[in-house]
């Protein structure tokens, strides 16, 4: 499993490994926690670029798995955690 930090533009999305299922933060210039979600192998920049311009200075935060299932629960365990403001409550 690899972590990675990008800018959130369209040169930092194009930057992000594709090759393996992620959990992905999309977190505000303070660091607050703002979206979690999972996107699979072969659709990560895709899925980034889906939520682009929504957060103005926003940066991404990447962590690879091996399995589509362990970044699911991952995610699952990161919601319930911080309650992200753009996630809906109670997945």
């Amino acid at each position: 499993m690899g972590k990675r930090k990008a800018t959130y533009n369209k040169t930092g999305i194009d930057n992000v490994p594709n090759n393996k299922p992620v959990l992905y933060r999309i977190e505000t210039e303070t660091g607050k926690l703002n979206y979690a979600g999972v996107a699979q192998r072969g659709r990560v920049q895709d899925r980034l670029s889906e939520h682009l311009g929504d957060i103005p200075g926003a940066t991404v935060k990447i962590e690879q798995f091996d399995s589509i299932k362990d970044a699911r629960e991952k995610e699952a365990r990161v919601i319930k955690r911080n309650q992200p403001k753009y996630n809906e409550q109670d997945k």
